[in-house]
């Protein structure tokens, strides 16, 4: 008689006694909807797809699938799966609770006005930045940029502030964990070079980055302070490089990313 493999989710590292495997499976599961391949195949994968990205065996991938496909957070025509609406309603229950919505929405909309650019709000998400809250004026970047978008931390404006926002031992931390990424020519990836640039945003209360994170493209970042003063999300605007320079950016675009700043952190209510 043959056995199922075993599925190496369970058999990387040992799990503490609380630890349901199951549902770590079925995360898994879901979370493979959002990886390159899958981005690639407009969201859509196989059985035989889901379960090499998961490690998981294809019985345990079918089963897995059927039951959330039940669930109707995953939908399929018999060949491929993919993600379903629903899975929004898990997302809003991550951004209300930030303050993020209508109101948010319309100080974006009014700084990108004034600007004449793009603006977003995002927060750290391990090595990456996530944005929860943009209004595109027009599409500078390779890739369209979208809530949920992720970009490494480490070249971002909002990264950067983020980064900065962090006491000394978490930042030593995250970058233990997560190494400079080298996206451009001008990309910061020595540490010492990066560990001053950090100092620097934190000395100057904003930061700026210069075709590190794509060819042509400059963007300026504040942070958005919860009451007690902590760093909770950055907010940005972004332009192309022959539009405008560091030193427009600086005297005409952060006291307008300053003010709304502000705005922000009241209406969040962080």
């Amino acid at each position: 008689m043959t056995t199922e493999p075993e599925d190496n989710l369970s058999e990387d590292e040992p799990r503490k006694t609380d630890f349901v495997s199951a549902v770590g499976r079925a995360m898994a599961i879901l979370e493979c909807f959002t990886s390159p391949e899958a981005i690639r195949q407009r969201g859509r994968l196989t059985l035989t797809e889901a379960a090499r990205l998961t490690n998981l065996s294809r019985g345990t991938s079918r089963r897995l699938l059927l039951t959330m496909h039940e669930l109707h957070y995953v939908d399929t025509d018999g060949k491929v799966f993919w993600l379903t609406p629903k899975l929004i309603n898990l997302s809003r229950g991550f951004l209300l609770p930030l303050g993020v919505g209508e109101g948010s929405y319309a100080i974006l909309t009014a700084l990108t006005e004034k600007l004449d650019e793009s603006a977003s709000v995002g927060i750290l998400d391990g090595g990456d930045i996530v944005y929860i809250e943009r209004v595109e004026v027009r599409r500078i970047y390779s890739s369209r940029i979208v809530n949920g978008t992720r970009l490494p931390a480490s070249c971002s404006s909002i990264g950067r502030v983020l980064l900065a926002g962090l006491p000394d031992a978490e930042l030593e931390g995250w970058l233990r964990g997560n190494p400079l990424q080298q996206l451009t020519a001008k990309t910061k990836t020595d540490r010492a070079e990066f560990l001053a640039e950090i100092e620097r945003v934190r000395q100057q209360g904003y930061a700026v980055i210069d075709e590190e994170l794509e060819i042509g493209i400059r963007s300026i970042a504040v942070p958005i302070r919860s009451p007690n003063g902590r760093v909770m999300a950055a907010l940005n605007a972004s332009t192309i490089s022959a539009r405008r320079t560091v030193e427009d950016m600086e005297r005409h675009f952060l006291p307008e990313l300053l003010a709304a700043a502000t705005e922000l952190s009241r209406k969040m209510g962080w």
